[in-house]
């Protein structure tokens, strides 16, 4: 049997520490780009915690990273706001983050994907209008933010997309708004929702 090597309050400590650091990277994050005027929308698990805590709190994930969807003309201002706010920026295989620290992981980021930009073989990302409201954030209509988990499909997607369906957010009705495959990926999932 493998044993904990931090136990107690210590095991306690680091797991509300790594929680409050990524909410506090996000609201950062809003507050710097709020602050530039540049447009953006808060998409990926935040946006999912966002809808289904309309719903019910409790079935709210935690998510590791802060990922950001801006136009490719916002970019440079981007850039300019949150390393004028102390962070410093990366591009890794195309993809621009943002840490704070210059030796930090990528999964300690705030990932920024770009309008128009094709991630995984999929559609293009979406614009970021139309937009919603929520938690004092920008982020994506739910319909485009549905859309983009099915596109995305990868495990993580997939969870959030049962989650949403297991509080009835989604349902088949929403099945016949999307093209093949991302409705065939919705049906999988609606027919299946315990994998």
């Amino acid at each position: 049997m493998v044993e904990f090597t931090i136990t107690g309050e210590e095991l306690w400590n680091r797991m509300e520490r790594a929680v409050e650091k990524v909410n506090q990277r996000l609201r950062k994050t809003v507050a710097i780009l709020e602050e530039a005027k540049v447009p953006y929308a808060v998409i990926g698990g935040h946006a999912v915690r966002a809808w289904v805590a309309q719903v019910d709190e409790a079935a709210m994930r935690t998510t590791q990273d802060v990922d950001v969807l801006v136009r490719p003309s916002d970019l440079p201002a981007v850039i300019q706001a949150m390393t004028s706010a102390g962070l410093h920026h990366r591009n890794t295989t195309g993809l621009d983050m943002f840490v704070e620290h210059p030796d930090a992981s990528a999964r300690d980021a705030v990932h920024v994907l770009l309008v128009g930009n094709v991630e995984r073989g999929g559609e293009p990302n979406p614009d970021i209008e139309p937009a919603a409201r929520a938690n004092d954030f920008q982020t994506v209509e739910l319909r485009t933010l549905v859309r983009m988990k099915l596109n995305a499909f990868r495990r993580k997607d997939q969870v959030h997309l049962l989650d949403m369906i297991s509080l009835g957010i989604i349902d088949r009705s929403w099945a016949d708004q999307y093209p093949d495959p991302l409705r065939l990926r919705l049906e999988e999932l609606l027919n299946d929702p315990d994998g």
